[in-house]
């Protein structure tokens, strides 16, 4: 039996993400079972205690940006790592109680993230309401289902699971809006290299001149492809930041090792959240002077160097 903790309750866009893992084989052979929390630092926790195995969390909305919920919980304590992503695409129903009618509704929630990617259509069909934060869209859901809000944002599932009528489905300012999920254990061996990888660091640098330039020139002089990067408070000390930066790679791959030593060098510390199959299919261009082959061919001249041959 495994354990997965998640964004609960069960009705969130992370179970429907937890239960396509599953069908992926992300967890293993054997039976599944979910395990709602409030938070993803509590999910992530869940697993620090020992209480779940594993743990789904969003991390990235393609229309919003990094969910700092999560990339802060990463790094909250020692001892989890990524190991597999997906990405769903979102859309949302409107949901409310039966028998209320959409011109009578005052009271708005849903998820944050979720209420700018409907911004546009509540402008336009509920003018009238004001919005309520929900924890999650499932929440924001069972608000409505107990009479403390009176329309929701939430997946269709969640109406089914509450008993509320929707009245409209498919809901997106943006069509082609996606969160990309991802799963996480305790610390250990990355996932395999297949070639199409995503890895994260996170790290902290002294307060100095050029000390940023400094750490990035080193995936820069590699041909290390960032996709992602944004500071964080370090939340240690005034105007002191952490920098998430996701890599197209696998630390297995040598380039990307090679800058990971020297950014190790360079930082105050460097925390290594995973290398993982993207679901992407991101691949590290192969630029001639950083090809693997090419960096094995100077490793080994400088071995005939050493040895005098």
């Amino acid at each position: 039996m495994t354990t997965v903790a998640y964004l609960g309750p069960a009705g969130t866009f992370t179970e429907e993400a937890l239960w396509k893992f599953r069908d992926q084989g992300a967890f293993g052979q054997g039976e599944v079972t979910a395990l709602p929390a409030e938070s993803p630092s509590e999910a992530l926790n869940l697993i620090r205690t020992g209480e779940a195995q594993f743990a789904v969390v969003a991390i990235e909305n393609s229309v919003d940006g990094a969910v700092t919920s999560t990339t802060d919980a990463l790094i909250e304590a020692p001892g989890v790592q990524i190991y597999d992503e997906l990405e769903l695409s979102i859309s949302f129903a409107i949901m409310t109680r039966p028998g209320a009618q959409l011109t009578d509704v005052r009271r708005f929630s849903t998820h944050p993230v979720a209420q700018r990617q409907v911004r546009d259509w509540v402008a336009n069909n509920i003018p009238q309401v004001s919005f309520t934060a929900a924890s999650s869209n499932a929440a924001a859901a069972k608000a409505v289902a107990d009479g403390e809000a009176d329309v929701a944002a939430a997946p269709l599932r969640a109406a089914d699971l509450f008993g509320l009528e929707v009245h409209a489905q498919g809901i997106a300012d943006m069509a082609t809006a996606q969160t990309r999920f991802i799963v996480v254990g305790p610390t250990g061996k990355p996932t395999p290299r297949t070639g199409k990888d995503r890895s994260f660091v996170v790290f902290d640098l002294p307060n100095e001149p050029g000390t940023l330039v400094g750490a990035l020139q080193e995936f820069a002089f590699r041909g290390v492809n960032m996709s992602r990067i944004e500071s964080r408070p370090t939340r240690k000390t005034a105007r002191t930041y952490n920098f998430y930066v996701d890599l197209v790679g696998h630390i297995d791959d040598a380039p990307l090792a090679e800058a990971l030593r020297n950014l190790w060098l360079r930082a105050n510390s460097v925390t290594f959240l995973g290398s993982w199959p993207a679901a992407a299919g991101e691949e590290r261009e192969k630029a001639l002077a950083h090809d693997i082959a090419r960096l094995e061919a100077a490793t080994n001249w400088v071995k005939d160097a050493q040895e005098g041959r």
